[in-house]
């Protein structure tokens, strides 16, 4: 149990810094980087509800 929890720790984290990354290379901006940061969050929550 202990490695799935790593992996979805991993790929939350993958996700969230892919989703900041993208949102900086496009707008160059730090709020709209934490914005899409923390509608990641949200997204992946609404994920594993409806899963």
């Amino acid at each position: 149990m202990r490695g799935r929890k790593e992996g979805i720790s991993f790929g939350v984290a993958l996700g969230m810094s892919t989703a900041v990354v993208l949102s900086w290379s496009r707008n160059a901006s730090i709020l709209w980087a934490m914005l899409h940061g923390f509608l990641n969050w949200i997204y992946v929550i609404y994920f594993a509800i409806t899963r």
